[in-house]
């Protein structure tokens, strides 16, 4: 499956490619650019989202050592749900991977996990997103999911992406999900 793009960026008239990758492609995602200007953040509080102001910059992935937010962290975190069964999805601009994710099936009963996705800068707001979730969701479906959990970073548009997919706040998390990320908004979908 492709769609062309067209505009005035440098991605003007270029074909992105999507297709289900193989565990052994998970280093490929050192291509992606996750930078980005946050100003919004959300909380999640008592049964409410509430937004805030922010000014942040959040850079892209640190491509040495292998502490928080580097290259090295995201791989092996991909690849420990790989290893449980995750699958892999992912757009190709060029043969470079400018999208990804991972769905990981059985989190809860008949619950799947959206546990991974990324779209790098300058590809956003572009369809791509929508595209592979759409693909996640279906293949939640094929394995018998009737919901679908997502652990979203409390920024502005990966929160308001969320919901634009059919993803609503939950005050039931998932505790081992929530134990993990406690900062993010903690969101579910049924199918």
């Amino acid at each position: 499956m492709s769609i062309l793009l067209s505009g005035a960026d440098e991605m003007a008239t270029s074909e992105i490619s999507y297709r289900w990758m193989e565990p052994d492609e998970v280093s490929k995602l050192k291509d992606i650019d996750r930078s980005e200007t946050i100003r919004i953040n959300y909380k999640y509080v008592e049964g409410q989202l509430q937004a805030r102001d922010v000014d942040w910059d959040a850079p892209a992935w640190f491509t040495e050592g292998d502490g928080a937010h580097t290259v090295a962290s995201h791989i092996r975190f991909c690849t420990e749900h790989l290893e449980r069964n995750g699958r892999m999805y992912g757009a190709f601009h060029d043969q470079k991977l400018v999208g990804i994710g991972i769905i990981q099936p059985d989190v809860a009963a008949g619950t799947a996990q959206l546990a991974y996705l990324h779209v790098s800068n300058g590809y956003r707001q572009k369809g791509i997103g929508n595209r592979i979730v759409e693909e996640l969701i279906a293949e939640a479906r094929r394995t018998g999911a009737v919901k679908m959990y997502v652990s979203a970073t409390p920024s502005g548009s990966a929160v308001n992406f969320y919901m634009s997919q059919g993803f609503q706040p939950t005050a039931t998390p998932i505790p081992e999900l929530f134990e993990l990320e406690p900062d993010d908004i903690h969101m579910l979908m049924e199918l």
